[in-house]
């Protein structure tokens, strides 16, 4: 499976972005799918998941200001970012489990900067 993320870049804080990640395979196949960042010198952390339910959970940083998404028919995955603050400068990544094998995109680059 292939996840491809994009949608990062340069935003003022207090903006927004939207971040995708298209899956080479049916999402509706998967176990879960989630949203991961990493800020510079800092371990990578979970954003926000969909369990195979639709369960959803987020970071508690992110409750209210972030939603996670899908759209199955597409094969991929979102990341609506409003209200964004220098603290969620990080690489994202996107995450999907099949069965008991996991799989992560490449990083997409969220800078919040004035």
């Amino acid at each position: 499976v292939q996840l491809q993320a994009s949608g990062g870049g340069l935003v003022q804080p207090g903006g927004s972005l939207r971040l995708s990640c298209a899956a080479s395979e049916s999402i509706f196949s998967s176990n879960v799918m989630a949203w991961y960042r990493q800020a510079p010198g800092k371990q990578r952390e979970l954003v926000a998941v969909f369990d195979r339910g639709d369960n959803i959970a987020y970071v508690d940083s992110v409750k209210g200001r972030f939603t996670i998404s899908r759209d199955n028919a597409k094969n991929s995955m979102y990341l609506e970012m409003n209200s964004l603050k220098p603290e969620d400068t990080a690489v994202y990544y996107c995450y999907a489990k099949y069965g008991s094998d996991n799989y992560w995109g490449h990083g997409t680059q969220v800078t919040v900067s004035s």
